[in-house]
C-alpha cells in the first residue's frame, strides 16, 4: 500500500499544482508532469507518464473560456498514478475507472475554492479602501491557501481511506466480475486521447490550415518509420520488422506529396496581384490604387 511519506509527498504536491497553474504557469500543474511527480514518489516513472500524458491528450482541447471550471486532470492523474502502482493496477484501466471520473468529481471543489476567492476579493477591495495593506497580503494568502486545499485535502482522504475500497475494486476488475466492464473501459481509454485532438481540432482553423495538417502527419509518419528501423537495426538483424515499415514509408511519402500541392496550390491561389504605381506627376495617388 501508500506509505505515510508518499502520502505527504503527494498531498504537498497537490496543494502546490493548482498555485502554479493559476499563478506561475510554469507546467508544474499539468496533468503530465502530476504523472511524473507522482510516478517518481511512488517509483514508478512509467505508470506516471502514461497516466498522465493519456490525460494530458484528453484534456487537450478543453479550455476554461469565461473562467469555467473543467475537470481536473491533474488530481485525476495523481490519485489514478498512486493506486495503480500501490495496488498493480493496470494503467489503462486505472484511467478510465479513477483518473477520469475523480477528476470529474473535482470540479465541485474547483467551484467551492473560485467562491472562497470571491470573499476574499471582495475582502482585498475593502482592504484598498482603506489602506490597510498588511491585510491585504493575509487576505491574498487565504485565497491561496482556500485553492491549494481544494485539491489537497480531497487527495489527501483518497489516499489514506480509499486504499482498501480500490484494492477490492481492482481485484474484481481484473480477476472477478467486473472484468467485462474493464475491458470495455480500457477500450475506451484507448479513444480518449483522440477525443481530445478532435476537441483541439474543432477550436483550431483546421479547414485553412489543411495542408500544415496532412504535412505535419507526413513528416511524423516518417520519422517514426525512420527511427523504428533504426532500433530494428540495432536490436538485431530481424529483416521483418524493416519490411513492415516500408508501407507506413509509402503512405508517409504519398501524404507529404499531397500535403505539398495542397501548400502550393493555396499560395499560387490566394496571392493578391501586385499592385501598379499610380502615382501622379505631383506625387499624389491616383484614386485606382486606393
Amino acid at each position: 500500500m501508500i506509505e505515510w511519506w508518499q502520502i505527504l509527498l503527494i498531498t504537498l504536491y497537490a496543494f502546490y499544482q493548482i498555485l502554479d497553474e493559476i499563478t506561475i504557469v510554469s507546467s508544474a500543474g499539468s496533468p503530465v508532469f502530476a504523472g511524473f511527480i507522482t510516478g517518481l514518489i511512488m517509483g514508478d516513472l512509467t505508470t506516471g507518464l502514461l497516466i498522465g500524458g493519456s490525460m494530458q491528450l484528453t484534456v487537450l482541447g478543453v479550455g476554461t473560456f469565461g473562467g469555467a471550471s473543467r475537470i481536473d486532470a491533474n488530481s485525476g492523474t495523481v490519485i489514478a498514478t498512486a493506486f495503480s502502482v500501490a495496488v498493480g493496477m493496470d494503467p489503462q484501466l486505472a484511467l478510465t475507472s479513477l483518473a477520469v471520473p475523480i477528476a470529474a468529481l473535482m470540479v465541485y471543489t474547483d467551484i467551492l475554492a473560485r467562491m472562497s476567492n470571491v470573499f476574499f476579493a471582495h475582502r482585498i477591495d475593502k482592504n484598498i479602501q482603506d489602506h490597510a495593506y498588511s491585510a491585504i497580503t493575509v487576505n491574498y494568502l487565504c485565497g491561496a491557501l482556500a485553492w491549494g486545499l481544494s485539491r489537497a485535502l480531497p487527495i489527501f482522504l483518497a489516499l489514506v481511506f480509499g486504499g482498501p475500497f480500490v484494492a477490492s475494486l481492482a481485484e474484481a476488475m481484473q480477476q472477478g466480475v467486473l472484468k467485462v466492464i474493464a475491458d470495455g473501459l480500457t477500450l475506451a481509454g484507448g479513444v480518449l486521447p483522440a477525443l481530445g485532438f478532435a476537441i483541439l481540432l474543432r477550436y483550431l482553423p483546421t479547414k485553412r490550415h489543411i495542408a500544415y495538417l496532412i504535412l505535419a502527419f507526413a513528416l511524423t509518419s516518417i520519422f517514426i518509420t525512420l527511427f523504428g528501423n533504426i532500433s530494428a537495426v540495432g536490436a538485431a538483424t530481424n529483416v521483418s520488422n524493416s519490411i513492415n515499415s516500408v508501407p507506413m514509408l509509402a503512405m508517409a511519402a504519398i501524404g507529404f506529396a499531397f500535403a505539398y500541392m495542397v501548400y502550393q496550390r493555396s499560395v499560387e491561389g490566394g496571392s493578391a496581384p501586385v499592385a501598379k504605381n499610380t502615382t501622379s506627376a505631383k506625387g499624389e495617388i491616383e484614386d485606382d490604387e486606393l
